[in-house]
């Protein structure tokens, strides 16, 4: 199915796996509008970073009104209009991947309860992308970029990430899904990489494929 007969995008992976950069790829490439996370307007995340079990649901919390917000506006913008193309780098279900690896039992069932709340004023994308890496490619890419309130991110941190990101979209079917080895491509400087991917899109036949290139 080609690209352009995705109309809502949704690019997701664990932080450094590139999915706000090829968001911007996508959009650009069809003249989309594109709707990126904020994590540096939430006031509590330098310090999850720091004391995760002291502001895990501070942090949590923020980001699931700041993300239905987020969507909630887009759809009052008519960018969900079928004669337009949106491209996201979040995936509002994927909440339930940072809450279960951050928070104690009662805290997750006051989230849990709010976000069955606000999961409705959602809408469900037409393709999911998920960016794949290694624990020890996304802490050397979050070491190069140089972002201070990403310093105290650990190994061991991006490690159960990665797992709970694998384990959420073993399960996920609420959409297609492309799931994309990034180890070895560079999808936003190579546009020989970029026209790979756009050609394993246009060749998705099923709901659930992968692309993986080795080295």
């Amino acid at each position: 199915m080609n690209l352009d007969s995705y109309k809502y995008i949704v690019v997701e992976g664990p932080i450094g796996a590139g999915k706000t950069t090829l968001a911007n790829k996508i959009a650009i490439h069809l003249g989309a509008r594109v709707l990126l996370e904020q994590p540096q307007a939430n006031p509590f995340l330098e310090k999850f970073y720091r004391d995760a079990s002291r502001y895990a649901l501070s942090t949590q919390m923020f980001f699931l009104f700041q993300r239905i917000n987020q969507l909630r506006e887009a759809s009052q913008n008519d960018l969900f209009d079928s004669r337009n193309h949106l491209v996201a780098d979040f995936l509002l279900a994927k909440d339930a991947i940072f809450a279960s690896l951050t928070l104690a039992d009662e805290e997750l069932k006051l989230y849990q309860q709010m976000y069955d709340h606000l999961r409705p004023q959602a809408a469900t994308p037409d393709l999911v992308i998920y960016l794949q890496a290694e624990p020890e490619t996304l802490m050397e890419r979050i070491r190069m970029r140089g972002i201070e309130m990403e310093a105290a991110i650990t190994q061991e941190y991006l490690t159960r990430l990665c797992e709970s990101y694998s384990r959420f979209f073993h399960h996920y079917d609420d959409a297609p899904l492309l799931i994309v080895n990034n180890e070895h491509l560079d999808l936003a400087g190579s546009d020989a990489d970029f026209s790979l991917l756009l050609a394993r899109i246009d060749s998705m036949r099923g709901r659930r494929e992968f692309f993986n290139r080795g080295e």
